[in-house]
């Protein structure tokens, strides 16, 4: 027996929020739209959830599809369900925030996206939809989570320098760190693998390369470990 429904149904979408990081400053992956509404405007990737996947299926399909960007940890941000927010129709969008390491996605605008590229957080241009918002309380989400949690590692290299993890929280964190005090802490804390291996290919004095050692920590966390920046 069908079932007629009394009240209407919203539409329902997904928005991803991927960042990244490269020596300069902390990236937001953007695609421009090749469709209306805000045709050729820049805005994050996303669409609309099919009614045979779930809300994460959806968001990897999406951001696949636009960007080629696949085989990310996608964690939920939010939802945003403003009445005039998608002027076609009556649309709530849930949004999820990924960090991806540059060097190992290659973007490719696809479907409905004209172009897709990566642009500084600090230099974002005018947005579709009211994914300015959704974009600045994911960035806001990433700065408080980021002193918690080992997030700052998703980011990096597999192989790093102390000099880049310390460029990683300055540059997310918006300011300086005392570079003896950071050292300090986060070696105390010993999470990371020290390897007999340096840099290669740098004009400066080679430093040695380290790497996050994530099992240890899981054990520890399971003792009571609190990382903390």
């Amino acid at each position: 027996m069908s079932y007629k429904y009394e009240y209407a149904r919203a539409a329902l979408t997904v928005d991803c929020v991927v960042f990244g990081l490269d020596e300069e400053d902390l990236k937001i992956l953007l695609i421009q739209r090749d469709i209306e509404p805000f045709e050729g405007r820049w805005a994050l990737p996303g669409g609309f959830v099919r009614l045979d996947e779930t809300l994460e299926e959806s968001a990897k399909r999406e951001l696949e599809e636009e960007t080629g960007i696949k085989k990310v940890f996608l964690e939920q941000l939010y939802t945003f369900s403003e009445l005039e927010r998608d002027p076609r129709e009556r649309v709530i969008s849930v949004a999820y925030y990924a960090l991806v390491q540059l060097s190992n996605h290659r973007v490719k605008a696809a479907t409905d996206a004209r172009d897709a590229a990566w642009f500084s957080v600090n230099s974002i241009p005018s947005l579709a939809f009211d994914h300015e918002k959704i974009l600045s309380l994911a960035h806001e989400r990433l700065r408080g989570k980021v002193r918690y949690q080992p997030l700052g590692f998703e980011l990096l290299p597999t192989k790093f320098t102390l000099r880049q993890l310390q460029h990683l929280y300055e540059v997310i964190l918006d300011r300086e760190i005392d570079k003896r005090n950071f050292r300090k802490k986060i070696q105390a804390m010993d999470i990371l693998i020290e390897l007999d291996e340096f840099e290669q290919g740098v004009a400066h004095r080679a430093a040695r390369l380290y790497k996050f050692d994530r099992q240890k920590y899981k054990r520890m966390t399971k003792n009571g470990f609190n990382f903390e920046i």
